[in-house]
């Protein structure tokens, strides 16, 4: 009698917990990979804060159906491999949502190691959100179902970016400065191409690369742009990289429009100031005009909170993968994969949607311009970029060679 009760009372107990474990589910954890200490923490330690300011904002809706959304840093130190040894801690810890977006090359390697993982182990499969890393292939002849890529690849941009150029007379010289890695390369080659293809008059009278965040002066570098005559720069540079070059192009009096893939990484606008005004382009999803209040006041809400400045690209992927998952009903991997695919979303940064052939975003992207006395400021200061040029997502579009292996 007394084993029968107490084999009821525990039946019960059970029941209880899946009770209470069904009205408070686990939380779903995101393991974010880059680098968070050293010269490169300029882009990671922005991008952990401005996951964990979105994410409170989205479990206040009730995070992702009903699941917590939290947010782990694993440092990196822009190293491809200890990127791998982070990936492996994320994993072992029962992380199965990562997130990494700066380096290619870290990119690269978290694509082949997560893959291979998968293969592996078929019943825990992990999904790899990349909002930064733009090499083309990972798109392309490298794509994968686990992969999914919320910013516009190297080709994209450069496309963009040549167009402009092409309408542009007073662009007769352009000179390339890269980091030498897979990405820095990527973006030298489609410069030459595409600017060949639809400028064939324009000379290219630099083409140069240098260590990925290793150099702390850059006036060498500098002194060959000088001495080349350019009247234009193209480069996409980012982190301490993009800082130190625009920097030093302000000390020696190099006054030529600087086109950059991220010349609204922190720190470069304090840095620059005045001499950066009408000199530093970016091509972005971002432009400091904000015309809708409700991202103003999210950008002025995230500055007082944090230090640092909104990008809208990170909140936009966490609102599609949440959105993704309310609509899948899950946080299982491969159905909020694959309720990912083929996403169509209305966004801060307009409407996206994320490509099911290879999984790249197709979003809106715009060329802006530094500029002073903006009603909303970067950076605590009154400058920020303001929009010259609009491309909609379908003119951002590029054919992708994608040929996508679905699980079953």
């Amino acid at each position: 009698m007394v084993k029968t009760l107490l084999n009821r009372f525990a039946v019960s107990l059970l029941l209880l917990a899946g009770v209470a474990n069904a009205a408070n589910p686990e939380p779903v954890r995101f393991a974010l990979i880059d680098p968070l200490t050293g010269p490169m923490s300029v882009v990671g330690q922005p991008a952990l804060e401005q996951l964990k300011f979105t994410a409170d904002r989205l479990n206040q809706e009730g995070g992702i159906n009903g699941h917590e959304i939290r947010i782990v840093g694993f440092d990196n130190k822009i190293n491809p491999q200890e990127s791998l040894v982070q990936l492996q801690k994320a994993i072992d810890d029962g992380i199965r949502f990562i997130i990494q977006g700066n380096g290619s090359s870290v990119g690269s390697a978290l694509l082949a190691s997560i893959n291979k993982h998968n293969q592996r182990n078929p019943d825990d499969r992990v999904v790899y959100f990349n909002y930064a890393a733009i090499e083309p292939s990972f798109t392309n002849e490298r794509c994968s179902f686990w992969h999914f890529r919320f910013d516009a690849n190297a080709d994209m941009k450069m496309n963009m970016l040549t167009d402009w150029v092409a309408d542009n007379d007073d662009f007769k010289k352009v000179f390339l400065i890269n980091q030498d890695y897979s990405f820095g390369q990527a973006v030298s080659e489609a410069a030459m191409r595409m600017l060949k293809e639809k400028r064939p008059d324009i000379e290219i009278v630099g083409n140069i690369f240098h260590p990925l965040g290793k150099v702390k002066d850059f006036s060498p570098y500098i002194s060959k742009i000088k001495s080349s005559d350019a009247d234009v720069v193209i480069t996409g540079n980012w982190g301490q990289d993009i800082n130190l070059l625009i920097k030093s192009a302000s000390e020696y009096g190099v006054d030529v429009p600087f086109l950059t893939y991220y010349g609204n990484t922190p720190g470069t606008i304090t840095q620059v100031g005045e001499k950066g005004v009408d000199r530093i382009y970016l091509i972005s999803e971002y432009h400091g005009d904000f015309t809708d209040p409700e991202i103003a006041e999210r950008q002025e809400k995230m500055y007082k909170q944090t230090g640092w400045d909104l990008y809208p690209r990170v909140s936009v992927m966490l609102e599609m993968i949440k959105e993704a998952g309310d609509k899948a009903g899950s946080v299982a991997p491969i159905k909020l994969a694959r309720a990912l695919e083929g996403l169509q979303f209305k966004s801060m940064a307009g409407d996206v949607t994320m490509r099911a052939s290879d999984h790249q975003i197709q979003m809106p992207t715009f060329i802006s311009v530094l500029k002073n006395n903006m009603s909303h400021g970067a950076e605590g200061t009154d400058f920020n970029f303001h929009e010259v040029a609009a491309f909609n997502a379908e003119r951002a579009t590029l054919p992708t060679s994608c040929r996508m292996r679905r699980p079953k």
